[in-house]
């Protein structure tokens, strides 16, 4: 095989393969991506993948509308298996102490909107 191949840098790994085209503008959004991986129009390391959310590392070859991209890691990023090591130690170091009490969840009283009086509706708020 004589393909040329893309460089893509990685900032951190895994990263799933509908998230990948998303991020590189080869489909227009998530429900095209996994529709098109669904279809076998996508080819992961020379085979054609039909998994939406297979995890790509550095090293794959992640192979659309015949393009070849190699997935790289950039300078300075960790590697998969270094940050879930880490994750793991910083989970054991961070873990409560047990108590003799159950938990107890607090939940945040916020005011409900004005109604209006004219539509009888709330406002909508996005924040």
């Amino acid at each position: 095989m004589n393909e040329e191949y893309i460089e893509i840098e990685l900032e951190e790994e895994p990263i799933e393969l509908c998230k990948l085209l998303k991020v590189l503008n080869l489909v227009e959004g998530g429900g095209q991506a996994k529709n098109l991986i669904t279809e076998g129009y996508v080819g992961v390391n020379h085979e054609i993948c039909t998994i939406k959310r297979k995890k790509l590392y550095s090293g794959d070859v992640l192979e659309f509308d015949g393009e070849f991209f190699k997935l790289s890691l950039s300078e300075g990023a960790v590697p998969a298996e270094k940050s879930a090591a880490q994750t793991q130690a910083e989970s054991k170091q961070a873990a409560p102490q047990p108590t003799n009490q159950p938990a107890k969840a607090k939940r945040k009283r916020t005011k409900k909107p004005k109604v209006d009086d004219k539509t009888g509706r709330r406002p909508i708020s996005f924040g």
